[in-house]
């Protein structure tokens, strides 16, 4: 069976965003508000101000508030939530409907097992992988920043709200392409969906710069996950709703609770300008403001911070071959790490290496902003857009430099690729991607302590 993704009409968004925000809170009221030897604190708030928390707790019961309010009229009342993958048209236009060849997939029930998130001591969970000491409290409760699940997507040459530098996370699945801005991402951390068939959770830690996406399948399981409001490493730690282990956003491992130990599969995803997404994925879809919950988007709460000197509620210690908040691409391969600085590719362009057996390039283009810095998303500095991968089509290894006319050019073929690894010419082959993380040395340093510095 296909799913629809319909463009519906200005007048709709209201309900759409009104039926979201009572499906998200119901789903929040079942999780634990913390029971175990100590209370359990919640997701982390921006560094900035005491203000900024302010808003936090303020937009929430705001939400919550709003989720009581019964709807219009029994028209809009049959309108579908964005769990039915309506896409809300930010130009308020009817065109016709855009089908996406895929249906959302529900995820697995709670299990009857004993919850980390309340009482992650508890003698039934196995040994934890990590000094629980070392998994701190970061600010309001469990899914006090709260996830997505399956929100509204719209077509991406439709939308008219996102600045061409803003900075999008580019995830693509079976040619299902989704663009999932940051100025969304930094208020919610977490989407819980489906893409091209498989379902996914694509997470972003502003606090450690660092978003990854995972394949949420787990043997039988299907997970999906909430922030737990702890930060191990100053980085997202989550939980699934499943069996309400914690999991390490960096590593995407369960390191305490019913299912320490497991892994979740990763899958490559990009941050580049919105305009290098639509360019490269013009039938692509952008995740929607239309997500039910009462933020500023487009604002950034963390105003400054990858441009001061330490980490946040950051408690190890620094590996001083870099300075903490450097910007670098980051790869992993088991205990395996290595990084590239930023300033490296940004006066190369290009850097090939090797890394865990394999031949990689790493590739840099200046144009997307920091959603980090400025008060403004769109205005923060250009810190451009990184991508790696595998250094070679079907044949023996790519010698790409910078192309004078853009993207980046082999010297054997002629081929001219984008950042996001696409040809110029529509017959050419694809660059298969490597995951990777850009994100802050310090994350980095401390998650793979013998990491490789490359150049």
């Amino acid at each position: 069976m296909t799913c629809k993704m319909r463009v519906v009409s200005a007048r709709a968004l209201t309900v759409l965003a009104a039926a979201a925000l009572v499906i998200a809170v119901l789903g929040c009221s079942e999780s634990p508000s913390g029971d175990g030897d100590a209370p359990v604190a919640g997701a982390q708030p921006p560094p900035a101000t005491e203000e900024a928390v302010a808003e936090q707790t303020e937009s929430a019961e705001s939400d919550e508030n709003a989720a009581s309010a019964p709807a219009d009229s029994a028209d809009e009342q049959s309108e579908p939530a964005p769990e039915t993958t309506t896409a809300a048209s930010s130009t308020g236009a009817d065109p016709s409907p855009v089908v996406i060849d895929f249906e959302p997939i529900a995820s697995t029930p709670r299990e009857d097992v004993p919850s980390a998130l309340r009482d992650r001591r508890h003698p039934d969970h196995p040994e934890p992988l990590v000094d629980l000491g070392q998994i701190i409290s970061g600010g309001p409760p469990p899914d006090g920043i709260p996830p997505l699940e399956n929100p509204a997507f719209e077509p991406a040459g439709e939308v008219d709200w996102l600045p061409a530098v803003e900075p999008v996370l580019a995830l693509e699945i079976n040619g299902d392409a989704r663009a999932y801005p940051l100025r969304i991402m930094t208020w919610h951390e977490l989407v819980n969906g489906t893409v091209g068939g498989i379902p996914v959770t694509v997470s972003y830690c502003p606090l450690c710069n660092s978003a990854v996406a995972y394949d949420r399948r787990v043997g039988d399981r299907i997970l999906d996950f909430g922030t737990s409001g702890e930060l191990f490493n100053s980085a997202l730690v989550m939980y699934d709703r499943q069996t309400e282990s914690l999991w390490s956003h960096y590593t995407g491992q369960a390191v305490a609770g019913h299912l320490t130990g497991t892994e979740l599969d990763f899958i490559p995803v990009q941050t580049v300008s919105f305009e290098d997404f639509l360019s490269t994925h013009p039938q692509g879809h952008v995740l929607g403001l239309s997500t039910g919950y009462a933020r500023s988007y487009g604002q950034n709460p963390y105003e400054f911070y990858d441009s001061s000197s330490q980490p946040f509620l950051f408690r190890g210690s620094y590996d001083d071959r870099l300075d903490p908040m450097t910007r670098v691409v980051a790869l992993r391969d088991g205990s395996e790490g290595a990084v590239i600085p930023y300033d490296v590719l940004a006066e190369r362009g290009v850097v090939p290496f090797t890394f865990a057996g394999r031949e990689l390039v790493a590739l840099y283009e200046s144009g997307t902003a920091s959603a980090l810095d400025s008060g403004v998303i769109a205005e923060g500095r250009d810190v451009g857009a990184t991508g790696v991968f595998i250094r070679s089509v079907d044949g023996p290894p790519l010698d790409l430099s910078v192309n004078a006319g853009g993207g980046f050019v082999d010297a054997s073929t002629a081929a001219v690729y984008d950042i996001l690894g696409r040809p110029s010419d529509p017959d050419g082959a694809a660059l298969e991607p490597v995951e990777h993380l850009d994100t802050f040395w310090f994350a980095a340093a401390a998650f793979y302590p013998d990491a490789e510095i490359i150049g």
